[in-house]
């Protein structure tokens, strides 16, 4: 249930935890066991949807890469775990068709030893060909920051990146975000054009933002967010909506975000917005069960 509607004019943009269905279940029934982070493409007839996978102390294991034909029912063609990748952990991937055809997986990884992030690229020909053994760091973050959960969309010729940044300087502060926008000319090299989106003192997101999903519109775009007002929020976000008037300037809007559970304050986080034609839309989404655990869910919109 949503903890409170929208303005009027903003309604039809709200997601709707109860008309969602389950599209990829929790691996498992531990505490901490969890399945989410959606990035898919609709690519002809059907769906290519990649996901992060987490299990209590083993955090998120692996990514997957699964295909539908409805958009519901999933059959895993690949999973790639942490190792492959030299990673502590794994969070949420972005996947791209590219104008040419091929298909690009970034995926956030986390640094061993340390609270440091970064984003690593595959390529392939088709979605289930990706090899980790043949990556390349196209996001290192630094010393200071940490970058991960990247949003990639190519629009208007130029491709464009969003991504959470994290503070590294004070290990008391490290869950902290930002959204940061970086433009590219192929998806590879990126340049950055600084802070996109920012959290808001005494907010419900004063603790931190990070853009999920983002719809280009001449003259004005519709970004959608996960924020916290405390680090006990951290992996429980709630969904919020921006607009502005281009890809690196965002407003947060003022309206009460979604959150799932029967009085919306459990976790609904990483919303991903994918057109299907004839006006129609397929919303992916992390939601918190009332048992704690994190299962994928979708809407057809």
């Amino acid at each position: 249930m949503i903890t409170e509607d929208f303005p009027p004019q903003l309604s039809a943009l709200q997601p709707s935890p109860e008309r969602s269905v389950v599209a990829v279940e929790p691996p498992g029934v531990e505490p901490g066991t969890w399945t989410g982070a959606p990035s898919a493409v609709f690519d002809g007839d059907e769906m290519i949807l990649a996901y992060r996978l987490r299990h209590g102390p083993r955090r998120g294991y692996a990514v997957g890469v699964a295909r539908s034909a409805d958009g519901v029912h999933f059959r895993t063609m690949l999973l790639i775990a942490k190792e492959e990748m030299d990673a502590e952990s794994l969070e949420r991937p972005a996947l791209v068709r590219t104008p040419a055809g091929g298909w690009r997986l970034y995926l956030s990884c986390a640094t061993a030893g340390t609270k440091h992030w970064r984003i690593e690229l595959l390529e392939a020909p088709a979605p289930d060909a990706f090899d980790p053994s043949k990556r390349a760091v196209v996001l290192p973050g630094d010393a200071d920051s940490a970058v991960k959960d990247p949003v990639i969309r190519v629009y208007d010729g130029t491709w464009h990146l969003w991504t959470s940044v994290h503070p590294l300087a004070d290990p008391v502060h490290t869950d902290r975000m930002t959204t940061e926008y970086f433009s590219s000319a192929d998806g590879v090299e990126w340049t950055r054009h600084g802070t996109a989106l920012t959290p808001r003192p005494d907010e419900w997101d004063a603790r931190g933002v990070r853009v999920t999903a983002v719809r280009f519109a001449p003259g004005d775009m519709v970004a959608y967010y996960d924020g916290r007002a405390t680090a006990a929020e951290n992996f429980e976000e709630r969904t919020g909506l921006a607009t502005g008037m281009g890809p690196a300037a965002l407003v947060a809007s003022d309206c009460v975000p979604v959150g799932g559970g029967p009085d919306g304050t459990l976790g609904l986080r990483y919303l991903d917005v994918v057109d299907v034609g004839d006006g129609c839309e397929r919303w992916y989404y992390e939601l918190t069960r009332p048992d704690g655990l994190h299962e994928l869910r979708t809407e057809l919109r």
